[in-house]
């Protein structure tokens, strides 16, 4: 039987992805600022996102390792809303450190304090993903994650623009900013702490469920159960294993997209860092744009709304965009022209009729071009085609994560810890990126070939995915034709 959405507690689980995306964007601001304070190199700065996602695979491991040495896994035995609950508490932790990182302004205990806001990370996501796809329909599942991931990129969206603001102050691109200062990134780093454990406390008091019932769940992903494997482990699953690898990738060219940027924009363009925010939060923008319009299946909406709402969502998400920048005091004159290249992800998420292996094959190949015309281009328009990788990235998280645990069963929780801990890829693929950067290899704009050649993986794990889920029994298209949002 198909479950309907449950809205009450899903609006409570999305708040966390909010705080996720927050930190994450804000991190492309600090990378900047701190490598012109303290005179570092590009590949020296991007440990700001290195430490800030490796978090993710120690925390991963420690999880693994504690469940191992228990006897059993951890989110089943202390629940799943504890989890994220605890997980807040611990980057609770790790925000309140900013507080001495920059009023000393050291690099080390700043990286410290990001590598312990991704531990508590860790913890939220591995409980939080699986429990967005149970809040309803499987076949739904990677649309909740979207909508979830459309809130994660509200927080990426204002991030950017906080942080600058603190930084740099009020000052616009028609006005003189201040001296940047580090000291300033105290301010929103204590408001955020205080705020992970107010929502932990909120946590603790919802009607979020503790328990997920993994057994049905397996079943409910099948569009034919006769043919359901029970194996012995998660990684004897090539959908899961594939796509841990593709986590990996996935995230890794996701960030360094956006955190190569400002030394792109200011090498190519001479952009001074206090005006590079704008196009730093229009990158992380791009993501809510996709995610917002990729959500629209949750709804369970008539075909002719979905139609419409295919169109109003990606408008109304850039809308935000559009005005968080014109209360900072942006110039918005730049940005009108990006209306028309929401076009082309809408035309993607049109032809991915809400499967999501086709979604991830058509979206990668995307991200591909635009990447190209970055590289091969000039000016504006390479920073509009990277800016642009955003849109097609939006839904690659809920398609890969969807497609990765479908059909584990038992093995669900596992599943989901060993694909957050891929998570690292965000920080390894960005120091990659950011050594190649350097004049002495490929230059900045040529480095761009490191994000092109992991969509080539992604564009490869959409089509073996699909093959390998249809061989379990396994399919998309038709579990949506059954019906049931």
């Amino acid at each position: 039987m198909q479950q309907q959405t449950k809205w009450s507690q899903f609006g409570t689980l999305v708040t966390v992805f909010f705080f996720w995306g927050f930190v994450a964007a804000s991190n492309d601001i600090l990378i900047p600022v701190f490598k012109e304070k303290l005179h570092l190199e590009q590949w020296q700065a991007q440990f700001i996102s290195f430490s800030f996602y490796v978090a993710y695979t120690v925390g991963s491991i420690i999880y693994t390792g504690i469940s191992k040495a228990t006897g059993g896994d951890i989110l089943n035995r202390i629940g799943y809303k504890n989890g994220i609950g605890l997980g807040l508490v611990i980057s609770a932790i790790g925000a309140l450190l900013f507080y001495p990182a920059a009023m000393s302004a050291s690099f080390g205990i700043l990286i410290t304090g990001l590598f312990i806001i991704g531990l508590g990370y860790s913890l939220q996501q591995t409980a939080a993903n699986p429990l967005a796809i149970i809040m309803g329909s499987p076949a739904s599942g990677a649309q909740r994650l979207s909508m979830a991931g459309g809130v994660n990129n509200f927080g990426t969206t204002i991030g950017p623009l906080l942080v600058s603001f603190a930084i740099f102050g009020s000052a616009t691109a028609g006005g003189a900013a201040k001296e940047a200062s580090i000291s300033a990134v105290k301010g929103p780093y204590l408001i955020l702490g205080a705020l992970f454990l107010l929502i932990a406390l909120i946590f603790k008091f919802s009607s979020l469920p503790n328990k997920i019932d993994l057994d049905q769940m397996s079943s409910e992903d099948s569009s034919a159960p006769g043919k359901l494997l029970h194996r012995s482990s998660p990684l004897k699953y090539p959908q899961l294993a594939l796509g841990m690898l593709g986590i990996f990738v996935y995230v890794g060219v996701e960030v360094t997209t956006a955190s190569n940027l400002p030394l792109f924009m200011g090498e190519k363009l001479h952009t001074p860092t206090d005006q590079i925010a704008p196009y730093v939060s229009l990158y992380w923008a791009s993501l809510m744009i996709g995610r917002w319009t990729a959500s629209v299946g949750a709804f369970g909406v008539s075909k002719s709304a979905q139609k419409v709402l295919n169109i109003v969502m990606p408008y109304l998400a850039f809308g935000v965009f559009l005005l968080v920048n014109k209360i900072a005091g942006h110039d918005l004159t730049p940005f009108y022209l990006y209306a028309f290249i929401i076009i082309a992800m809408i035309v993607g998420d049109i032809m991915s009729k809400g499967n999501p292996a086709r979604q991830l094959l058509i979206f990668s190949c995307m991200a591909i071009t635009a990447l190209l015309i970055g590289i091969f281009a000039s000016g504006m328009v390479s920073v509009y085609a990277f800016t642009s990788v955003g849109l097609f990235c939006s839904t690659l998280w809920p398609c890969i994560f969807t497609l990765a645990i479908a059909g584990l069963g038992k093995h669900t929780n596992e599943g989901s810890n060993y694909l957050i801990m891929m998570i690292c890829g965000g920080g390894f693929i960005s120091l990659l990126q950011g050594w190649l950067a350097g004049d002495n290899l490929m230059g900045i704009q040529y480095s761009y070939f490191v994000p092109v050649a992991g969509f080539c993986y992604l564009a490869y794990y959409a089509v073996r995915a699909k093959k390998e889920l249809i061989s379990q029994g396994i399919d998309f298209d038709a579990l949506r034709a059954a019906g049931g949002h």
